[in-house]
């Protein structure tokens, strides 16, 4: 599903706001470099639609990208994206404690929204 086709949310920011997404090259959000996927999490940090950006993606299974702060690829967040070869063994131990760590923003964003859209 497409961002046009999205549904439409009441968000209380200003349609003018400065959004990280918005504001820098989009490509920056969906590029092959781990370290570019990492500059575009970092600069959704701030960003007043974070948690919305998040939730909509988790809905939408979105294949690939950053979105609210974390990357999905194929439909799923992952704690990071892999440069391209076969990876360092000290690189399997840091990976799954990043997943864990994913794993874990991911449930409170969630839970926050179930929260919020209860009240």
């Amino acid at each position: 599903m497409s961002l046009a086709l999205a549904p439409a949310l009441d968000f209380s920011v200003e349609l003018g706001a400065e959004l990280p997404c918005r504001k820098f090259d989009p490509d920056l959000w969906f590029s092959d470099a781990p370290a570019e996927l990492e500059l575009a999490k970092s600069l959704c940090g701030e960003c007043p639609l974070k948690a919305e950006c998040l939730s909509g993606a988790l809905e939408r299974e979105e294949p690939w990208g950053v979105w609210g702060g974390e990357i999905f690829e194929r439909g799923a967040v992952v704690a990071r994206k892999r440069p391209r070869g076969r990876p360092r063994k000290d690189d399997l131990a840091r990976e799954a404690a990043l997943v864990a760590e994913t794993e874990a923003r991911v449930a409170a964003v969630t839970a926050r929204e179930s929260v919020r859209l209860a009240a």
